[in-house]
């Protein structure tokens, strides 16, 4: 708050207090006049209808996108070298992970090397043997003989090439040995389980790679309810821990009911731009499932608790009046009175609360 403000806030209290002192006629009223208001910064609103959702509210988790989260482990035994990342860093496309050291991937080098060189022999084998056939010099047999062991050579060239490449797979082949692992994509590694010196296997979870500018939230649905949960229906997605909220929509309905939950699992997309939202953060989710007009009205910035009950300040021509509420449904900053105004009157919102401050200090002194 700057000086400004805070000195016309004091005043305008000050003004208040006088105002309160002379509001004995009937208890809940204020009085104040037009400048008075102004100087409070008291803002106005009015009540009136408003097409208001019945809102599904239902708890949910953050979840990996696990469309962009990739388990990363090693094409061949080995032992590891080096590990270039540590746990929770982002990472780019193509950036060294690690470096394996593996007999295997020395052996099928061997075995493509030792491939490569019968091919280059039994090709010059069965040229120097055609053109003797042709010269008729030497036997067809030989020829033949010599085309079939060069066709044979060339299988198991191919054969050692597709070891090679399923061995490699997400790695680079970095010479003799060693073998490197790299990022398939942009993310964050979300798990490590990599050791300098650790021996691994085909089945070792190296890393845990995840694009978090995009998340999952999942929650269960009862089957009564899901004939209102639709692919892309919007969702409201909320953390009371965070103070704050984020647009989805739903992208997966379960056809299944859980054995124990008895409910469906709904899954949610939600952008994740500054990685706010983490798996495992327990949340609020919120579906519209109904539309109806509500008749009255009011914003949640005019709901002050008096007496412990919903009130707000209405405008009266001596200044204001407390009336208390019932509250229905809230959507978009607003929320549904059932019972206590109509629609077309004037309520406080910015700065309600410096009424309901007064109107506790007129009926302490009152009570005095």
């Amino acid at each position: 708050m700057n000086k400004r403000h805070g000195v016309a806030l004091a005043v305008a209290l000050g003004l208040m207090l006088s105002g309160v002192a002379n509001a004995e006629e009937e208890e809940g009223t204020l009085e104040l006049t037009e400048q008075q208001i102004q100087a409070a910064g008291i803002e106005l609103a009015e009540a009136r209808p408003r097409s208001i959702s019945t809102l599904l509210t239902l708890p949910g988790e953050v979840r990996f996108d696990e469309d962009r989260t990739s388990h990363i482990v090693p094409r061949a035994a080995g032992v590891v070298e080096s590990v270039k990342v540590n746990l929770g860093q982002a990472v780019k496309k193509g950036e060294l992970l690690a470096v394996i050291a593996s007999q295997q991937i020395s052996d099928q080098r061997s075995e493509l090397a030792a491939s490569e060189r019968r091919v280059e022999l039994a090709r010059i084998t069965f040229q120097r043997e055609r053109q003797l056939w042709q010269d008729k010099i030497s036997a067809e047999q030989d020829y033949l003989l010599a085309r079939q062991t060069l066709q044979e050579a060339e299988i198991a060239l191919n054969n050692a090439r597709q070891k090679m490449t399923a061995l490699s797979g997400n790695t680079v082949l970095a010479g003799g040995n060693r073998y490197e692992l790299r990022a398939p994509f942009t993310g964050v590694v979300v798990e490590k389980h990599l050791g300098v010196g650790e021996v691994v296997s085909e089945t070792s979870n190296a890393f845990t790679l995840s694009d978090l500018s995009q998340v999952w939230v999942t929650f269960g649905v009862f089957p009564k309810d899901l004939n209102k949960v639709r692919l892309g229906k919007p969702v409201k997605v909320s953390s009371t821990e965070m103070g704050t909220d984020v647009q989805g929509t739903v992208a997966y309905v379960g056809n299944l009911l859980g054995e124990q939950t008895r409910t469906a699992t709904v899954r949610v997309t939600v952008p994740n731009p500054d990685d706010a939202w983490r798996p495992g953060l327990f949340v609020t989710v919120q579906l519209a499932t109904d539309t109806y007009q509500a008749k009255v009205t009011v914003p949640q910035t005019a709901i002050q608790t008096v007496e412990e009950k919903p009130s707000v300040f209405v405008r009266t021509p001596d200044g204001f009046i407390t009336r208390h509420l019932e509250l229905g449904a809230s959507e978009n900053g607003y929320v549904e009175v059932r019972q206590g105004l109509e629609a077309g009157a004037q309520v406080a919102t910015t700065g309600s609360f410096i009424l309901k401050s007064e109107l506790g200090k007129g009926s302490a002194e009152h009570a005095h």
